[in-house]
């Protein structure tokens, strides 16, 4: 791991995302890019919709110092920091500053159960996990003390479009030495597979993958209930899903499935684009 980005707004969300940014760059002496996008609010433009030269170049100068300070952290010091501000608030910005500096993965934070709206439904994070190429680490509410995850699952529909993001699951474990914990969750009516079925159709995802891991059939009422409930099961502290570019999530979690996943679960979760 070489770079990593991490957008930030000032938000205890985003600290939380920093601070994890940090450690990861640490562990792996990776360069942290901290990207803040400053923006003209309509409350700051007032009725009218104008604002002078003099005050935009006030605002931004205001908001340069307040990033700045906001980066004075005892847990940045001795680290390889690039501060990057954009004077606009876009956020395909975040996966192109990404490809721009090779980035490996893109830290970002969530405010977790309480806002669905704020991870899933047209919002910033949603936003870039639909844009980018890089791997997304969203991080939850919880109080982060370093990040060393030990159990990684992931857990996908198993089907051939999903070849990628396992494979980018898998380095990703590699990385962060974590052991990687594959799910397939089986679940009651159309969906449901035999024991037989599901065996048959794991072998085939993991020979067209060329990898070979154990995986574990997990059966309960719905996708995510499974999903979550095994990674209690097992003490994850991680958990990977697949995202497709187009529809955001993949089929295998479309509607409200990845949101419930992001949002009910302890652990912090990682998408993969496939």
């Amino acid at each position: 791991m070489n770079s990593i980005i991490v957008p930030v707004d000032f938000s205890n969300q985003s600290e939380k995302a920093l601070k994890v940014a940090a450690s990861l760059a640490k562990e792996h002496k990776a360069e942290l890019y901290v990207l803040h996008m400053l923006e003209l609010s309509p409350a700051i433009m007032g009725e009218s919709g104008y604002i002078s030269q003099e005050q935009v170049v006030h605002l931004i100068k205001l908001g340069e110092q307040r990033f700045t300070d906001f980066l004075d952290k005892p847990y940045l010091k001795d680290l390889k920091v690039v501060p990057i501000i954009k004077h606009y608030k876009v956020f395909s910005e975040v996966a192109e500053v990404a490809e721009k500096h090779n980035a490996d993965l893109i830290v970002m934070g969530s405010n977790g159960a309480d806002g669905l709206q704020e991870i899933f439904i047209g919002s910033n994070t949603e936003r870039v996990v639909r844009t980018s190429d890089v791997p997304v680490l969203v991080i939850k509410g919880n109080e982060v003390n370093g990040f060393n995850p030990k159990h990684f699952v992931f857990a996908c529909d198993f089907e051939e479009e999903s070849v990628p993001a396992l494979k980018k699951a898998k380095e990703m474990a590699s990385l962060l030495k974590a052991k990687l914990h594959l799910v397939y969750i089986n679940t009651p009516g159309d969906e449901f597979l035999s024991t037989n079925d599901a065996s048959e159709k794991i072998s085939k995802f993991l020979n067209e993958a060329k990898i070979n891991i154990g995986v574990e059939i997990f059966n309960d009422y719905t996708v995510e209930k499974g999903v979550i409930n095994y990674s209690d099961k097992i003490s994850a502290d991680l958990i990977g899903i697949p995202t497709h570019g187009r529809k955001g999530l993949s089929h295998f979690f479309m509607g409200s499935i990845g949101e419930d996943i992001v949002n009910h679960s302890e652990a912090p979760v990682i998408t993969f684009k496939i």
